[in-house]
């Protein structure tokens, strides 16, 4: 038996809970020890950069959605494992035989991750680093390397992909316009502005300072007062937007509204932005006093610029 093998037997042996558990059971031991013999040439510490590729790791994939099972890892009588959110899909019924799941945990297997050190999943990406087992899944949610979501608001958009492959999706797909430089003057109009729809009017990307940041314009509802929002989100991870400030601004009449922040990263939705109210804000009845005229369209001209803090 490999190491650590009559460790897993005596935590099998002081939780039988019924004839049904002893036989699955003995049936997981069996199959984690012959596994654990046949890993201990590559180890189970992972640091020689092949655990992903040996049985154990093999053994914690569940076999309905694929991903690693994390506690409780969940089996059947006869031995066969899952993951509790597979559990609950499959309606309690193993899905390599079918038998009735019951509440049967396969400590054994929960007890083996423990030892394991494993790759992030995006390693492929640029992660180069190790994890204990249980300790991987909180790093991936916030891995540097993993990748974005597309930034356009404008529809449901399902794309990831690192900034390279967002950016030319942008230009390819939803035809946002590119601009290079890091000052902007941007005019807006509508003919009804007393329709206002939660919709995104507009996308701009900027390309400065060797990075990416995309200017978003929109008309949309706060609370029952319809409002124009403008703002800009830099397509980088959270902890380099503080590296950069903008500044928008709106007027006519000889009067203006300024606004000045820091550009959120695309690690925060559109709708998080949006709803945090983080931008420069005008109220409809402003709007339209900055379009002059009768007042029946809407013609904002909105300009700012980027700048990298020192």
């Amino acid at each position: 038996m490999a190491p650590g093998g009559s460790i897993f037997k005596e935590v099998l042996e002081s939780h039988l809970m019924s004839s049904d558990y002893e036989t699955g059971k003995a049936k997981s031991e069996a199959k984690i020890n012959s596994t654990l013999t046949k890993s201990t040439s590559v180890g189970l510490n992972g640091k020689n950069g092949t655990s992903s590729k040996n049985g154990v790791h093999d053994l914690l994939g569940c076999p309905v959605c694929k991903n690693l099972m994390y506690p409780p890892i969940h089996q059947c009588p006869n031995g066969h494992t899952l993951c509790s959110s597979c559990k609950i899909e499959v309606h309690n019924l193993c899905p390599t035989c079918h038998h009735d799941l019951g509440n049967i945990r396969c400590l054994a297997l929960e007890k083996v991750a423990e030892s394991l050190e494993l790759p992030c999943r995006y390693q492929s990406l640029g992660c180069n680093d190790i994890f204990p087992y249980y300790a991987k899944l909180k790093h991936e949610q916030s891995c540097g390397f993993r990748p974005y979501n597309c930034p356009y608001a404008g529809s449901e958009c399902s794309v990831m992909g690192d900034i390279p492959t967002l950016v030319a999706h942008l230009k390819d797909e939803h035809k946002v316009d590119m601009h290079d430089g890091f000052t902007f003057n941007h005019r807006y109009v509508k003919t009804n502005p007393h329709e206002v729809e939660n919709a995104t009017w507009m996308l701009t990307v900027f390309n400065c300072y060797g990075r990416h940041f995309c200017l978003h314009f929109e008309a949309f509802q706060l609370g029952t007062a319809p409002v124009f929002m403008a703002f800009l989100r830099f397509m980088g991870d959270d902890n380099e937007e503080k590296k950069f400030s903008y500044s928008l601004e709106v007027g006519a009449n000889g009067r203006k509204l300024i606004w000045q922040g820091i550009p959120r990263s695309i690690r925060d939705s559109h709708s998080k932005v949006r709803d945090s109210q983080d931008g420069l804000i005008i109220q409809r009845n402003q709007a339209l006093y900055f379009s002059g005229g009768d007042k029946q369209e809407l013609k904002l001209r909105i300009t700012g610029r980027i700048w990298k803090e020192d």
